[in-house]
């Protein structure tokens, strides 16, 4: 929806009026003669008069506008490349960016009123609202506002937009405005001539599955139109200092300039475009037909990541005389394979060479990824380690283990689909009630054994307590054409 407005203020004329001779001696003596030339002398006079001043008012006006047309271009062309702002961020990062100062006013340029689109309808799928911003941008990091300014009179009107993609979030919202006047506009500080993109840390950061799905594939979306030019806004950091670290070889591989604190700015900054909040089309995935100035797919982001963290295999090949390799991901608390020895076992037997690991979500982030690369197959119970997918070389295999309690479903949102998208064969073995530790805890009468309907009606905490805190120990016979499966994939690349 974009709103605009505007109002224009009139201007009124006085006219001037002439007064009626005086009579003379001889009444009856008519002075019409008279006035009427005195009158056509004096509008003569007068029509001279506006003439003179109308050409010298618009020889003033056309050096005026000249000049200003000048001014504006040389002040485009200077740009001061090497001058950058450094602003201290929590953790390890030091941000900067490509601004040079600017005089508080400007000259009033009669360009359009730019334009505000915002997009608040996906709410309904538990998603926040997003706004694009074209013109005469105002950032204020101490407000965390993003202000568009007229060039013309207009209407007023505001936006109240989260920065992180999910809504029902604890962060502090961005106000987005269409400012009525330039009066009202803060004047800048520090001007920059590319775009910009504010979102925010928050919400289900510290989960691997929402880092990638919520924040990395959203932003990959938003900026890899700019080629790097661009500039990241990132508010509520102190939720997760170590995210930008952690994270930064990606985010710098999608933007030349560091990011800026926007709860530390305390600058006004000034930009000619403004993406606030990210938005989500496809949970860990992209929607080609959806993304703004190229068409991308979950693919392209893949070989992002691959050709940011120089991971070596970009496709799977099969040599002869050398199996394929497969990792089995342990987890350390739920949702743990209880027969982890035997699993191993059996997708030895199959053809593969296993290595089991416990993946470290604190851990080195690009060492992670060359593991995982290193390998085929990705094994494990549904959870936020499989999102290492995204690692995998393509026409690698991911093979879910759902939980019991017909999880199937959100399992599948979760990875069947994003998993196809990434180039990947996507597997999954659904788990028995005689496969989960929830039969022995809870009893074959248990409404989570018989009626698992009835605990997904109770709510998403009732049916997270008891299947998602189980584990499996999986009968490695009905396993076995699973396995097969795969391997017989990965022996057709």
């Amino acid at each position: 929806m974009t709103t605009t407005g505007s109002s224009s203020r009139k201007q009124q004329q006085e006219a001037m009026g002439m007064s009626c001779c005086e009579e003379r001696e001889r009444p009856r003596k008519s002075c019409a003669p008279v006035h009427a030339n005195a009158g056509f002398a004096a509008g003569v006079l007068f029509a001279l008069l506006v003439y003179f001043l109308v050409r010298q008012q618009t020889a003033i006006s056309a050096a005026t506008t000249a000049a200003l047309a000048q001014w504006s271009t040389v002040k485009q062309l200077i740009r001061a490349p090497g001058e950058t702002q450094l602003i201290k961020a929590p953790g390890e990062i030091l941000v900067t960016s490509d601004v040079h100062r600017v005089a508080d006013k400007q000259p009033i340029q009669d360009t359009d009123n730019g334009k505000v689109v915002c997009t608040t309808e996906d709410r309904s799928r538990g998603l926040s609202g997003t706004c694009e911003v074209e013109g005469d941008i105002r950032t204020n990091g101490t407000a965390l506002s993003v202000s568009l300014v007229p060039a013309s009179w207009s209407e007023r009107h505001e936006w109240m937009i989260s920065p992180y993609t999910r809504s029902g979030q604890s962060l502090r919202v961005v106000t987005v405005t269409q400012l009525q006047d330039r009066a009202a506009a803060p004047p800048c500080t520090v001007t920059h001539t590319m775009p910009a993109i504010l979102f925010g840390i928050g919400g289900y950061v510290g989960n691997y599955w929402h880092e990638y799905a919520d924040i990395l594939v959203p932003l990959f979306v938003a900026a890899r139109r700019y080629h790097g030019e661009v500039t990241f806004l990132v508010s509520n950091i102190q939720h997760m200092p170590r995210w930008l670290v952690k994270y930064r070889a990606l985010l710098q591989g999608l933007s030349k300039y560091g990011v800026v604190d926007m709860d530390r700015d305390a600058y006004v900054r000034c930009f000619p475009r403004v993406s606030v909040g990210l938005r989500l089309d496809k949970d860990l995935s992209i929607v080609p037909e959806l993304v703004p100035g190229a068409r991308l797919t979950m693919a392209d982001f893949t070989r992002f990541v691959r050709e940011t963290y120089a991971l070596p295999r970009g496709a799977v090949t099969m040599e002869p005389y050398k199996k394929p390799r497969l990792l089995l991901i342990q987890r350390a608390t739920s949702r743990q394979f209880l027969n982890e020895p035997e699993i191993a076992r059996a997708a030895e037997a199959a053809g593969f060479e296993v290595v089991v690991t416990e993946l470290r979500h604190d851990g080195s982030e690009v060492e992670q990824a060359r593991v995982v690369n290193s390998f085929d197959v990705v094994l494990g119970v549904h959870g936020a380690g499989l999102t290492n997918a995204v690692h995998l070389p393509p026409g690698g295999v991911l093979i879910q283990v759902v939980p019991y309690g017909k999880m199937e479903p959100m399992a599948r949102f979760d990875f069947s689909e994003p998993a196809t998208d990434m180039g990947l064969k996507y597997l999954d073995y659904s788990v028995s009630a005689e496969e989960s530790s929830l039969l022995e805890k809870l009893g074959p009468d248990h409404p989570a054994i018989k009626d698992p309907d009835s605990i997904h009606r109770s709510g998403w905490t009732t049916m997270y307590q008891f299947y998602l805190m189980q584990n499996v120990r999986i009968n490695t016979t009905r396993f076995a054409p699973t396995l097969e499966q795969a391997f017989n994939h990965l022996r057709k690349q």
